[in-house]
């Protein structure tokens, strides 16, 4: 007789990422919300200076890589913990602080992973619904009961793009039971200019009960590397290092940690360009007929329902025929919709004549 998993395991859908490869000369790669630029020039030089030392360890508590973080924000290096990505310390969160059977909370467009990673362990993945793409803070309030163990949410939200203003966040955590986790993924953090936004830090600093997450994937370029990190009260920190592995993050993801921090230049050049960028590609888009929803993250979510219910998957596949990848988010519960990464402005014109293509054909 096989060995038996956890029930709970069997019913993950396995997680597929965005598409990297298409059948043409020049390919276009916006399905990941990967960074425009490329890896922050520092980081790359800085990763290549670590070849020569592959054969250590490395450090396993990401101390220099800590302090880095620290001086950058203003953080005690102690209540930081680094992962191999935020997926990781995702995974540990759950793991530590939720049994089988307990309930792990987020919006009903909320990034895939806390639902799957809720399954690995056991728990129970629940869903709130959200009013126009956004979560709604009622609507998660309304699910939590004495079985909510951790509840996530993504700030900027991905794959929708949106956002909830500090005051909102503040009631979700003051509505929630004590003793429940509020987990604020804020990846898309650096990418947002807006005055109606904090990356949620300041309620991590109000309570033992928040956490914060934040990636190196998307603004520094070094996703590849896979370096996320978590600020949050001692006692969480105190349990995630007790249960993550040994050496979960390697010796070349921290020194090109380290040197992203610090080069604040190339973040603030990628989030100008980021800005302006998306901002006029939603209005190009918009201006050809498709409904593009509000964001402010590296991404904009296209909704091609008003071109037919099937839009979204022949889209898709009529750009990759031109060599441009995008997201279909049907997992997502978004089946008529396409998330576009922001590129560079080259790109993002190829992108609109893409659109604009499959406009006329399906117009024809």
């Amino acid at each position: 007789m096989p060995p038996r998993p956890l029930p709970s395991i069997l019913q993950i859908e396995p997680y597929v990422p965005g598409e990297s490869e298409a059948d043409a000369g020049r390919v276009v790669r916006l399905a990941s919300n990967e960074g425009a630029f490329g890896p922050c020039p520092a980081a790359m030089t800085a990763f290549r200076a670590a070849a020569a030392t592959l054969h250590r360890y490395p450090d396993g508590g990401s101390v220099e890589l800590r302090r880095a973080i620290g001086r950058r924000y203003g953080y005690d290096p102690a209540r930081l913990v680094c992962g191999n990505g935020s997926d990781e310390l995702i995974a540990l969160l759950i793991k530590a602080f939720a049994a089988p059977g307990d309930e792990v909370l987020h919006s009903q467009h909320g990034f895939l992973m806390y639902a799957l990673s809720a399954k690995a362990a056991g728990a129970v993945p629940v869903s709130a619904p959200e009013i126009d793409l956004r979560a709604d803070v009622d609507a998660i309030l309304a699910r939590a009961s004495e079985r909510t163990k951790l509840v996530f949410l993504a700030n900027p939200n991905n794959p929708t793009g949106s956002h909830l203003a500090p005051h909102e966040v503040a009631r979700l955590r003051a509505g929630l039971p004590a003793d429940a986790l509020l987990v604020i993924d804020a990846a898309y953090a650096e990418y947002v200019e807006r005055n109606d936004y904090t990356p949620g830090d300041d309620l991590v600093d109000a309570g033992d009960n928040t956490v914060m997450l934040r990636t190196f994937s998307k603004i520094y370029g070094l996703a590849a590397l896979r370096l996320g990190w978590l600020y949050g009260p001692p006692g969480v920190v105190d349990v995630l290092n007790r249960v993550r592995g040994p050496f979960n993050v390697n010796a070349a993801a921290q020194a090109a940690g380290i040197a992203a921090i610090g080069d604040i230049a190339f973040v603030d050049m990628s989030r100008r360009h980021n800005e302006q960028a998306r901002e006029r590609t939603a209005r190009e888009l918009a201006e050809l007929g498709f409904h593009v929803w509000p964001s402010v993250a590296n991404f904009v979510l296209v909704d091609l329902a008003d071109f037919g219910a099937d839009a979204a998957v022949d889209a898709a596949a009529f750009l990759k025929r031109r060599g441009i990848l995008v997201r279909r988010v049907a997992a997502y519960g978004l089946p008529g919709c396409l998330r576009v990464g922001i590129g560079t402005d080259e790109e993002m014109a190829i992108v609109v004549d893409g659109f604009r293509a499959f406009r006329d054909q399906a117009s024809a």
